[in-house]
């Protein structure tokens, strides 16, 4: 479990497919993720989101850590359009007595959403991302969604497009900076809107 605060962020050094040679067909991938910050406090089978991705340290030095993805992993997220020099957003798992900032997330990603614009008003920036269409029923006005791991606030919804507002400080210290239209971002829902879902769905006559 996560909070969507992002600790840092590391550069992608390599992503090695297995089985194939296109992230489509490949049957999983090697990430290897340059950040000596938080790499030589990394535990080997330790949990860690990149992009808020939850992924598992397989190995590590003083100055980068490895990980593992599955071919299902690589198909579903932005991982496989993702190149060498990218940055990438960090987040340990969340501890107890740790401040919880921003909400809940799982580190299981939804979806790719595209995004469509960011631009500067004032100190602050616009972030607009195309959620995945089976996912706008998730997202609502006010509330939590986690952007390639980084929780932001829902201020605008329009033709399924969220528009979250970003502070300052969160443009630099994540990979936001360098976001471009039509990047490809991770797109995890609230989790609280999914668990309603459900509920709703088992409570429905069939």
């Amino acid at each position: 479990m996560f909070t969507g605060i992002v600790e840092l962020a590391g550069v992608i050094e390599a992503l090695e497919l297995t089985g194939a040679a296109t992230p489509a067909a490949a049957t999983g991938a090697r990430l290897r993720v340059r950040a000596p910050e938080v790499a030589p406090h990394l535990q080997i089978s330790a949990s860690i989101a990149v992009n808020g991705c939850c992924l598992t340290v397989i190995d590590k030095t003083s100055q980068y850590f490895i990980a593992d993805l599955s071919g299902e992993t690589l198909r579903r997220t932005a991982f496989r359009e993702i190149k060498p020099a990218a940055r990438v957003n960090l987040e340990r798992p969340l501890t107890a007595g740790k401040e919880l900032g921003g909400h809940f997330v799982q580190g299981h990603v939804d979806g790719v959403g595209r995004v469509t614009r960011l631009e500067p008003e004032g100190q602050s920036w616009w972030l607009g991302v195309r959620v995945p269409q089976e996912l706008e029923r998730y997202v609502a006005m006010k509330g939590s969604i986690a952007v390639d791991g980084i929780s932001l606030t829902v201020a605008a919804w329009h033709d399924g497009v969220a528009e979250m507002a970003v502070i300052p400080y969160t443009y630099a210290q994540t990979n936001i900076r360098g976001m471009r239209s039509g990047d490809a971002v991770n797109i995890e829902c609230d989790i609280l809107a999914k668990y309603v879902e459900r509920l709703l769905d088992a409570r429905t006559p069939s």
